[in-house]
């Protein structure tokens, strides 16, 4: 057994996710029709050959924590495991998390002991492949206290994230969380010469951003967080770090997309819906797992789908056109509905036919969505009731608007678990 503990980061309270992070946390959000997002890191980490996982979470825990142990059960003599580590009140404690660096200090006792040797500090909300046995390999050889993994970006993108300067050996020698100034800029800029040696040659991206994923020996990690107050990894404790301790870069230049945002997080579905995603979930024998569902085989009745996904157990009306849209389990879809550039996550339960019927007499919208509906550049969250008739194409052409009923976000509209929108509606 690698003598390796995980801590995933479940993130706070998910505020530029919301309205999807409104009744759960971020990790829990669903992607790809079938899966959330806290399959990725796991998958990650089980098919690099380290299962003691923790993730870390304090805001809408629920759902999450169902989640996770109705997925990851391990036999009782691997040593396996996936917990919630939720935050609470302690006799030393009594606030929430501070930042990333805090959340990691308040629950050093549940790796202090053992025989761990490394610690890996992943995020909850990306999208990635990463063998970190690579990554421990580079950690070991180069004889580090922590290692970074690290993304080569261009000028535009370096402003928003986490930026490390290297020397030729990959050793870090500065970081600057977020530069935004041509002078900070040009303080973290790798010289070309280094990447070169690195393996890197692409001029075009000279900034190389930390991904969120750290590794490190247990005990620097403890002794950096027993020593000092530093609440975020990347604001405070890797500045400081890196003057007393050796950071190393770990060079990953795959695919990589932080969810962090709306407008990301559906770019991400519909890029998965295309004819040559950038993901896949499905690699031989190392998929993304995710909870086991026992439903039905999806049933289409003259459907006309086009670079799309259509999960387990939906049943979609004829003359219903779904175009570059994701649509997700439990999906029900009635006749003569056009569909375009979408997520509709689906439902957590069938309703019942004698519902469906008694919602018929009430003139209450089923779960799903009505006949005659048409849907753009839209995220229809679960459980939600759209009746017949109703247009969601972003009339106004509106970048931001807070509902209810309906959201936008980066320009598309989402529709916030169990919303009910009667017939007719335009949005």
């Amino acid at each position: 057994m690698p003598k390796m503990i995980c801590l995933i980061l479940g993130g706070g309270r998910g505020s530029r996710l919301f309205p999807l992070t409104g009744s759960r946390s971020k990790p829990a959000v669903p992607i790809a029709g079938k899966y959330r997002l806290i399959d990725i890191p796991i998958a990650n980490c089980i098919h690099s050959g380290f299962n003691r996982i923790f993730v870390l979470t304090q805001f809408n825990s629920v759902s999450l924590h169902r989640h996770i142990s109705n997925t990851y059960k391990f036999d009782v003599f691997g040593g396996g495991f996936v917990e919630i580590l939720a935050a609470q009140q302690t006799q030393q404690h009594e606030s929430w998390y501070q930042g990333t660096a805090d959340a990691v200090r308040r629950n050093i006792p549940y790796f202090a002991e053992g025989d761990y040797e490394h610690v890996l500090i992943l995020s909850g909300d990306q999208l990635y492949r990463m063998d970190f046995q690579e990554m421990l390999q580079t950690h070991k050889a180069s004889q580090a206290a922590v290692t970074i993994a690290t993304l080569p970006v261009g000028e535009k993108e370096a402003t928003g994230c986490g930026i490390m300067r290297v020397d030729e050996f990959g050793r870090v020698n500065d970081f600057q969380e977020k530069p935004r100034t041509p002078e900070a800029l040009d303080r973290v800029r790798t010289s070309q010469g280094s990447l070169e040696r690195l393996g890197f040659s692409d001029p075009d991206r000279p900034f190389l951003a930390s991904m969120g994923i750290y590794l490190f020996n247990r005990n620097t990690l403890i002794e950096l967080l027993a020593s000092g107050g530093a609440t975020d990894f990347g604001k405070e404790l890797f500045p400081q770090t890196i003057k007393n301790h050796h950071v190393q870069a770990h060079l990953f230049d795959g695919y990589w997309e932080d969810i962090g945002t709306v407008g990301a997080f559906h770019r991400a579905n519909i890029e998965l819906a295309g004819e040559d995603p950038p993901f896949d979930f499905m690699i031989g024998d190392k998929p993304i797992f995710t909870r086991p569902r026992y439903l039905p085989c999806s049933r289409l009745n003259g459907v006309t789908v086009r670079n799309s996904l259509i999960a387990d157990g939906c049943v979609i009306g004829p003359n219903t056109v779904i175009e570059n849209s994701v649509i997700g389990v439990r999906a029900f879809i009635d006749d003569n509905v056009v569909i375009r550039n979408s997520y509709v996550m689906g439902c957590d339960d069938f309703e019942p036919k004698h519902l469906r019927e008694a919602n018929s007499r009430t003139g209450r919208p089923n779960i799903g969505i009505g006949a005659g509906s048409h849907i753009e550049n839209a995220i229809i969250d679960k459980n939600v009731r759209i009746g017949r008739n109703v247009r969601l194409i972003n009339q106004s052409g509106a970048t931001e608007f807070d509902g209810p009923p309906a959201f936008v976000r980066d320009g598309i509209i989402v529709i916030p678990k169990f919303t009910v929108l009667e017939d007719g509606v335009i949005i």
